[in-house]
């Protein structure tokens, strides 16, 4: 009996999976660090990249593919739980043709290390192409959008996008790049303004066919190893005051967009929340070290990026961050996993799961 009961759970689960995977014909990715496959490896110029060890150490055959982690991201994970591989490759991988006149075109990955709302976070003035910014990668959204219309034609390309699915994961760069700055914009006025900003690049999406949008809040970025090594090993109150913040803004955001446009749905993940549930509990999600990088050198291991010469932790499972920023594979799942099933507490006003049905 408990075998034919065991036998029964998968079947739902799987059958459930199934379901979810009908209806999300293709998943786009925007976004930075925390959802990017590989964008900023095609950037002849950029030094934000990750195409090295440690990092993949976990990944599939150990390859170092840009992602900053160990194995696979937050994109990655949410991509498999709506029956997909993983995520989609990067817009800059494709040919020019985005796979779009393959068989079983899923999607595309837009995101790039480094990158964030305003179109200067992560470009120094001086410098050639680093980062592909928000702003770029809804540009280049539109060039898919547009390819869409050529092969598909206007009503099976308006049909395709209302159910399929847009991931954005930002805000992070911008945050610490304006509170690392020299002359810092205070955060009342800087996080109303990161919002609307925020909202510009949405109504973009919208203009070019984008319904359903899975939007991921900024995490405590206070707690990343690297602002700890300035606040004696203890999370940087002011910046998660900012994370706090922006989350609570882009609530507002999202209900206003949604209450004017009746067939935008969307989910807002709070990451803020989900982390937390870690830091202060650490055991009960299987981790041991919140604090530590688990590839790096110095204090914390967060005094360097991730490179082949870094020290590099055995027990990766258990540590929530994998260098001085990002977090570890163990986490992205984690995270992952929450904002596809969790409670309004954690994403809100319907989980990533529940977006995909959403009618």
């Amino acid at each position: 009996m408990a075998e034919v009961f065991v036998f029964v759970v998968l079947a739902l689960i799987v059958g459930v999976l199934q379901s979810a995977n009908a209806e999300v014909p293709a998943i786009f990715i925007l976004g930075d660090s925390t959802v990017d496959v590989g964008t900023n490896n095609h950037l002849p110029d950029s030094n934000i990249t990750a195409n090295h060890p440690h990092n993949g150490v976990d990944f599939p055959f150990g390859r170092a593919t840009g992602r900053f982690s160990n194995g696979f991201n937050t994109a990655d994970f949410i991509a498999k739980l709506f029956g997909f591989k993983r995520s989609p490759l990067s817009f800059l991988a494709f040919n020019g043709t985005y796979g779009i006149k393959k068989p079983k075109f899923r999607g595309i990955n837009f995101a790039s290390a480094g990158s964030g709302l305003f179109d200067a976070t992560g470009q120094p003035p001086t410098q050639k192409v680093n980062v592909v910014s928000m702003g770029q990668q809804v540009y280049q959204f539109s060039m898919v959008y547009n390819y869409l219309l050529e092969n598909k034609g206007k009503s099976e390309t308006e049909e395709f996008l209302s159910k399929s699915l847009f991931f954005i994961s930002t805000g992070s760069n911008d945050i610490m790049g304006n509170y690392h700055s020299d002359n810092p914009i205070p955060k009342e006025q800087f996080i109303p303004n990161l919002a609307l900003v925020y909202e510009k690049h949405l109504r973009n999406l919208m203009s070019v066919g984008a319904r359903r949008f899975g939007i991921i809040g900024v995490p405590p970025v206070g707690c990343c190893p690297s602002q700890r090594l300035s606040a004696k090993g203890e999370c940087a109150k002011d910046l998660n005051d900012q994370a706090e913040a922006f989350f609570s803004a882009m609530d507002t955001v999202m209900r206003n967009l949604s209450s004017e446009n009746k067939d935008i749905k969307y989910s807002l993940g709070n990451a803020y929340a989900i982390t937390f549930l870690v830091i202060d509990n650490p055991p009960k999600f299987n981790f041991i070290d919140v604090k530590n990088a688990c590839c790096g050198n110095g204090t914390l291991n967060a005094e360097s990026f991730c490179t082949p010469s870094a020290n590099l932790c055995s027990n990766r499972r258990q540590y929530l961050f994998w260098d001085l920023f990002h977090p570890t594979q163990a986490a992205s799942k984690m995270v992952a996993f929450k904002l596809y099933s969790g409670g309004p507490e954690y994403v809100t006003p319907i989980n990533f799961s529940q977006l995909a049905e959403a009618y």
